[in-house]
C-alpha cells in the first residue's frame, strides 16, 4: 500500500479530484458537503492497474483548518499538489508547499484542476505561475497533469502518472518498532472503540498488546481494517482502522499515539534543527506562544535557541523544545512550528536528539551516533537503540563506549591495581563500567574475588587459615591460634577481609555481593537481615558484618529495615 496526500488552496477541487480517482467521497460531514469545503481529514482508496493499493488523505485547504491539514500529512512523503486553473497560485498554495518542504516531502505530482472553466490564456498563465512558484522545491521537476473532474478529462493520465511515480518507490522501512499517530477516533455499536491512522516503523497483528500515549493505558488490537477489508496483519505504510479494547472512544483524541511498550524513548525535551521561513517579518526567539506539530498532534511548546539568542527570517539554527507531555520520538522525525499569537507558520525542522545531556548553553546537537556516545561515555546498546533507532554493535559486553572514555577507564583500573600491590582490589569495589574492562587488561588476574597483577596470583593464599575461611564461606571460624602478624599480612594483601572483628575470605565477600544481587532481583524493594541470613545459611553474628561490608562498599544501601541496591551492586544472571 502507498499513501499520498492532497495539498492546495481551499476550493481548488481536491475532494472532487479524490472522488474521481477512487469513486469514494472523502468528505465526511454534512457541513462539508453543503458548503463544498473540506473541514477535516477525508480518506479514500483504490487499486491501481499495477495492482498497487493507493490510499489518499484529503486535507482541508482553508487557513482556519490548517491544523487538520498538518495532522493529515505528518506521516506521508508523497502528494498531489492541486491548483485550480481558474484561480492560479493562492496564499494557501504557498503555505501548503512550504509546509510540505519543511516536512521533507520528496515526491509529488502537480494537478491543475477545473481546466474546463478556464480559457486557454488563463490556463497558460496558471501554468507559468506554477512553474515559477515551484522552482527550487521538491516539485520543480514534478509531472503536471491537467484535469476536469466533472467529465473525467485527465483522470486516466493522472492515474498512470501516480503508478509511474510509485513504481520505484521503496517500501516503507520496517524497523520492528510500530508507531501509529491517531487522526480519528469513533465508536461503533457492537464493536467498540475504533481509531485510524497511518502505521509506520513496523507491522501490527490482531491481539497485539500496545500502549496509548499520553494516556499511558494498555490496549489490545481486536480487529484491523485496511483498504475496506478485514486484515490479520498490516505492514508499515498502511492506512488502517484498528478496533481496540482497553480504552473508551471518549478518552482518545487526535494526536494520541500507539506504540509497543518498552520500544521507544518517551521524551518531553528534545534538541532539533529549525528552518525559519523567509516570508516572516520578525526574528524567532524564546518569546512567543508556539505550537509544534508532530505526527497527527499539536502541542504547545516552549523553545530555546541554542547558540544565538534568535533566528532571523530564512535562518536555520538548533533549538531545544520543551513538550507538555511525553512523546515517542526519534531523530529524523519532522515537525512544523507555528506561533499562535500571530497565527502564522514560523518554520519546520528535524529532531536531532530525544535525550539531550548537555546544558542548553553548551549543547551542539546533531544526529551522529558518535556525539551521543561521546557525551555519555558509556551507554547500553539497547538504550542507544531507543534514542537513535539504530542497531549499534556493542564494544564491550552490552556497552557502546567512547574510545577516550574507555582508555581513561582502563588506566584508572590499572593504576588502582598497581597501587594496591599484592592485595589487589576487590572486584565488588569496581563499578559496572570498570568491571567491563577486565577482559581487556593484560598481566592482570582474578584471584579469590580480587583483581591483581598476575605475578601476585595465589601468593599467601595457601595459608591454612585461608583454606578454612574459603571452606566455611559465610560462617567463618574464629582465628584461634593464628599469629596476629600473619593475620594482619593476610588482611593487608586482601586475601582476608576483616569486618567488625570477623574475618572472611575474599571469596566470601564476592559471593555475598552476588547473593545480595540475587535477592534484589527477586524483590527490588529490598531484603531484610533475616532473609539474607536464611539465604546465606549463617547466623546474625556473621550476617551483620557481611551486610555492613556490602553497605560500606556501595554494593547495598540500608533503608529503614531493608537493604536496597547500591551503586556498585553487580548484575545477577539466573
Amino acid at each position: 500500500m502507498h499513501i499520498v496526500a492532497t495539498a492546495g488552496h481551499v476550493d481548488h477541487g481536491k475532494s472532487t479530484l479524490v472522488k474521481s480517482l477512487t469513486g469514494s467521497d472523502p468528505d465526511r460531514f454534512i457541513e462539508e458537503k453543503t458548503r463544498g469545503l473540506t473541514i477535516d481529514l477525508g480518506f479514500a482508496s483504490t487499486t491501481l492497474s499495477s495492482g498497487t493499493v493507493l490510499s489518499i488523505v484529503d486535507v482541508p485547504g482553508h487557513v482556519r483548518f490548517l491544523k487538520n491539514m498538518l495532522a493529515g500529512v505528518g506521516s506521508i512523503q508523497t502528494c498531489l499538489f492541486v491548483v485550480a486553473a481558474t484561480e492560479g497560485w493562492k496564499p494557501q498554495s504557498e503555505e501548503h508547499l512550504r509546509i510540505l518542504e519543511l516536512l521533507g516531502f520528496k515526491n509529488g505530482i502537480i494537478v491543475v484542476t477545473k481546466v474546463d472553466q478556464a480559457d486557454n490564456d488563463l490556463t497558460e498563465v496558471t501554468l507559468l505561475e506554477i512553474e515559477e512558484k515551484v522552482k527550487g522545491t521538491f516539485l520543480e521537476n514534478a509531472s503536471l497533469v491537467k484535469t476536469n473532474s466533472l467529465d473525467g478529462t485527465g483522470i486516466e493520465s493522472l492515474l498512470k502518472e501516480i503508478s509511474e511515480l510509485l513504481k520505484d518507490a521503496p517500501d516503507p522501512d520496517d524497523v520492528q518498532r510500530p508507531r501509529l499517530w491517531i487522526d480519528r477516533s469513533f465508536s461503533i455499536k457492537g464493536t467498540g472503540t475504533v481509531v485510524t491512522g497511518t502505521l509506520t516503523g513496523g507491522s501490527l497483528e490482531i491481539d497485539d498488546d500496545l500502549e496509548i500515549l499520553p494516556l499511558e493505558k494498555k490496549i489490545r488490537v481486536r480487529g484491523i481494517q485496511a483498504h475496506n477489508l478485514e486484515q490479520n496483519k498490516i505492514s508499515p505504510g498502511s492506512r488502517c482502522a484498528l478496533n481496540i479494547t482497553g480504552v473508551s472512544h471518549g478518552e482518545v483524541s487526535r494526536g494520541n499515539v500507539l506504540i509497543r511498550s518498552g520500544e521507544w524513548h518517551i521524551t518531553k525535551m528534545l534538541d532539533a534543527s529549525l528552518q525559519v521561513l523567509e516570508e516572516i517579518d520578525h526574528h524567532v526567539s524564546r518569546r512567543g506562544a508556539f505550537i509544534a506539530y508532530f505526527g497527527s498532534g499539536e502541542y504547545p511548546v516552549k523553545l530555546r535557541v541554542l547558540g544565538p539568542n534568535s533566528i532571523s527570517p530564512g535562518g536555520k539554527e538548533s533549538i531545544r523544545l520543551f513538550l507538555p507531555e511525553p512523546l515517542p520520538l526519534l531523530p529524523g522525525d519532522r515537525f512544523i512550528l507555528r506561533e499562535s499569537g500571530r497565527d502564522e507558520t514560523i518554520g519546520g525542522g528535524e529532531v536531532l536528539d530525544v535525550d539531550p545531556q548537555e546544558k542548553a548553553s553548551k549543547a551542539k546537537p546533531d544526529r551522529s551516533i558518535e556525539r551521543i556516545v561521546k557525551e555519555r561515555g558509556w551507554i547500553d546498546s539497547e538504550e542507544l537503540k531507543l534514542i537513535t533507532g539504530e542497531n549499534i554493535e556493542p564494544d564491550i559486553d552490552n556497552w557502546v563506549v567512547d574510545p577516550i572514555t574507555l582508555q581513561l577507564t582502563i588506566e584508572t583500573v590499572k593504576e588502582a591495581i598497581k597501587s594496591a600491590g599484592p592485595a589487589g582490589i576487590e572486584l565488588s569495589s569496581l563499578n559496572e563500567h570498570q568491571r567491563a574492562t577486565i577482559s581487556l587488561l593484560k598481566d592482570m588476574t582474578v584471584d579469590s574475588g580480587r583483581l591483581k597483577l598476575s605475578k601476585y596470583k595465589n601468593q599467601s593464599s595457601n595459608h591454612p587459615f585461608v583454606e578454612e575461611l574459603q571452606g566455611s564461606l559465610f560462617a567463618p571460624p574464629d582465628p584461634v591460634g593464628i599469629d596476629r602478624s600473619e593475620l594482619r599480612e593476610l588482611v593487608r594483601k586482601g586475601i582476608v577481609v576483616e569486618e567488625s572483628g570477623i574475618f572472611f575470605s575474599s571469596n566470601a565477600i564476592e559471593a555475598a555481593s552476588l547473593l545480595a544481587a540475587e535477592l534484589l532481583s527477586i524483590n527490588p524493594e529490598g531484603f531484610t537481615v533475616s532473609e539474607f541470613r536464611e539465604a546465606a545459611g549463617n547466623t546474625r553474628k556473621h550476617a551483620m558484618p557481611l551486610l555492613n561490608h556490602l553497605d560500606g562498599h556501595g554494593i547495598t544501601r540500608r533503608r529503614d529495615n531493608v537493604r536496597i541496591a547500591g551503586p556498585r551492586l553487580p548484575s545477577f544472571e539466573s
